[in-house]
């Protein structure tokens, strides 16, 4: 971690990430940090010290060690005000840390000292609207309700939820307001008891609204594949069973548990305290003489479904009762209700070796599926993956089991092939695994690291249909296997391609835009607001690494997968997602004007000043980042000349890597 005397920060990151990828004990971990806290102090690095001081609280608190974690903290906030950081974004930061920290060893009146202060520092420090502020009152609120004061913790929830609403794209549709409206609901139910039965029903119904709008969130925005997903049904249930509502508490837990059981394990303590929950709801639903009902089950006023559309009776209508559904979840309901008994029942034997999911082209793979494109392959269907072996032995037969399964399942079906998805293209049905990818990209398993041409060959589009989707199951993990190999990019190829993107915004936007909107050429400067569009796309996914978050699909799904992207906790660049949607609204204008094609016309002028700005908006918030990230030590706002320094962190020789 020191080299020449310094303290190299980002290295020793990388050595800890490495030991936390790792098999390696916790002790390794712990003399780690210990080691290079000893180095950045020996190095007179004073941020150093505050990177690793972080690290070294964050790793106290995550294993429970609290008493040790106090000193550090001290330690830390002392650092802090004496590299005079008070008053800046890395004090406020520095105040979060230890507040949470203090809160998680019980030091409650020195934690919230700390979280005032914070919020104090935030409002001089953070824009209204970062989630960083919505964070911090969150944390606020689980002291509130660790110290008897729910009241004050469901007010700092609701100050949250106006947070995450406020800066979110689409907050009907965004993981961290739908996190929110979970947290409020149990804070809503976790309220004393009140004497009055009026106002005791009022909260109730607030917190039935608030688990109701999380799961609706998770529905509409295609999000029930997170693990969080479980977090909202539990809520959910336990709102139900706070209302009497027993049958449809004891759906929405059996949902809860069977994500708990495919994320965390049967072994976790939230699958233990979810079975609890369950059997308690199961217990008073049969009291009370209750019917089980999931989550997804909606009823009219007389108890019976109907179709809205139409006002037929269900019974006139095989469409009426089924649930709105994506095809991941319908997917993951066919293979468990039929694929599933039917391996088990036809092939024990090979029961352990088969793998399962929906993974591929079709906006479903995505979780991007609405009504206007289940017109074409939706329906009920998965992949079963089988090795070479298993695949010689059992394959042509297990195709045919699969096609002699139910056409329609829970209202769906048949299913609908286009001509792009049938025999050797077939998007459903029995695969040998190396096919399957080479299918998609050519390739039976990812190129090796040391064959980046390789990897230049694939476009983003194509690794995204690789690795998309769910695997439902895998039990020999040879599929995951192949799959991760195309997932993990090699960090020179990254490098690489985040240095041609930035070579494409800076001629498409900075440069040829503004020459173009002079010329009067409004056709030249759409084409370059196109470029500069895919570029800026193409580079938030690079920048948050394909490993953590996905590759950029499909050109028309560009912005349903930013949107989705952007709104997640920690996403880098997170704001130029909206940017780059007000940039191509503004492009009409500012290219075409009120005169017609060729000219730009009346209007113009206003509208392209205000493009190239927001442009050049954009372009400064890569450079931040850049820099933030460790890319690059430059100001240089022109960002082709960035590029060598994105370049040196290349360690490959190999030509076709370099640009510059």
């Amino acid at each position: 971690m020191r080299q020449n005397g310094s303290f190299d920060s980002g290295r020793f990151i990388q050595g800890l990430d490495a030991i936390f990828d790792s098999d390696r004990s916790n002790d390794d971990a712990e003399c780690y940090l210990l080691q290079a806290l000893a180095d950045a102090e020996q190095a007179d690095d004073q941020a150093g010290q505050l990177t690793v001081l972080n690290e070294v609280i964050g790793y106290y608190r995550s294993r429970g060690r609290h008493e040790d974690g106090l000193p550090m903290i001290e330690r830390s906030l002392d650092l802090a005000r004496h590299m005079g950081l008070e008053g800046t974004e890395a004090w406020t930061t520095t105040l979060i840390n230890a507040a949470t920290g203090m809160r998680a060893a019980s030091r409650y009146e020195r934690a919230e000292k700390l979280y005032k202060q914070a919020l104090a520092s935030a409002e001089r420090t953070l824009k209204p609207d970062d989630r960083r502020l919505a964070a911090l009152h969150n944390n606020l609120s689980m002291l509130y309700s660790d110290t008897g004061r729910g009241d004050q913790g469901v007010q700092e929830l609701q100050k949250a939820l106006s947070i995450v609403t406020a800066s979110s794209t689409d907050p009907d549709a965004d993981l961290d307001v739908a996190s929110t409206h979970t947290n409020l609901a149990l804070a809503l139910l976790d309220l004393p008891a009140d004497d009055d039965q009026g106002e005791r029903e009022q909260v109730l119904a607030q917190a039935m609204a608030h688990a109701s709008k999380a799961l609706d969130i998770y529905r509409v925005g295609h999000l029930e594949a997170n693990p969080h997903f479980a977090s909202a049904l539990a809520g959910y249930g336990q709102a139900c069973f706070a209302s009497g509502q027993y049958g449809r508490a004891a759906g929405a837990y059996q949902q809860a548990l069977g994500i708990i059981a495919r994320d965390y394990g049967e072994a976790s303590d939230s699958y233990r305290i979810t079975q609890e929950n369950l059997s308690q709801a199961l217990q008073a639903a049969k009291q009370a003489g209750q019917e089980i009902q999931g989550p997804d089950k909606e009823a009219g006023a007389d108890g019976e479904g109907s179709d809205p559309g139409t006002g037929a009776d269900a019974s006139t209508n095989k469409h009426s009762e089924r649930p709105p559904m994506s095809g991941l979840k319908l997917a993951r309901a066919y293979w468990e209700q039929c694929g599933k008994p039917m391996i088990e029942a036809k092939y024990p034997q090979y029961a352990g070796r088969i793998a399962a999911g929906l993974v591929g082209h079709g906006s479903e793979c995505y979780g991007f599926d609405d009504a206007i494109s289940r017109d074409h392959d939706f329906g009920p269907g998965f992949c079963l993956w089988l090795t070479a072996e298993d695949y010689a032995a059992i394959g042509e037969q297990l195709q045919a089991d699969y096609e002699a399964l139910p056409q329609e399942f829970m209202g769906y079906g048949p299913r609908e092939r286009s001509v792009r998805a049938r025999g050797e293209a077939k998007r459903v049905g029995v695969f040998e695994i190396g096919d399957f990818f080479e299918s998609i990209t050519g390739y039976r398993q990812a190129p090796d690291e040391d064959k980046p041409h390789e990897w230049l060959l694939l476009d983003e589009a194509t690794l995204a249909a690789a690795t998309n989707g769910e695997i439902f199951s895998d039990p020999l993990g040879a599929l995951l296997s192949t799959r991760q190999g195309f997932q993990s990019m090699p960090d020179d190829v990254r490098f690489a391609l985040i240095s041609r993107r930035l070579g494409m915004i800076s001629q498409a936007g900075q440069y040829n835009l503004q020459r173009s909107l002079e010329r009067g050429d409004g056709a030249a400067a759409w084409l370059a607001v196109d470029e500069f569009a895919k570029a800026v796309a193409s580079l938030v996914f690079l920048i948050n690494n394909p490993l953590t978050v996905g590759y950029l699909p499909y050109y028309k799904w560009t912005f349903a997968a930013l949107r989705q992207l952007s709104g997640r906790v920690a996403t880098r660049l997170s704001p130029v997602a909206g940017e780059l949607e007000s940039i191509l609204r503004l492009s009409s204008a500012a290219c075409f004007g009120g005169a017609g094609f060729g000219e730009g016309g009346k209007g113009a002028a206003p509208a392209a000043e205000r493009l190239t700005g927001q442009v050049e908006t954009v372009c400064q918030q890569i450079l931040q980042e850049l820099r933030a990230e460790g890319l690059t030590n430059s100001s240089e706002g022109f960002l082709e000349w960035q590029r060598p320094y994105i370049e040196a962190h290349i360690s490959s020789q190999d030509p076709v890597l370099h640009s510059i």
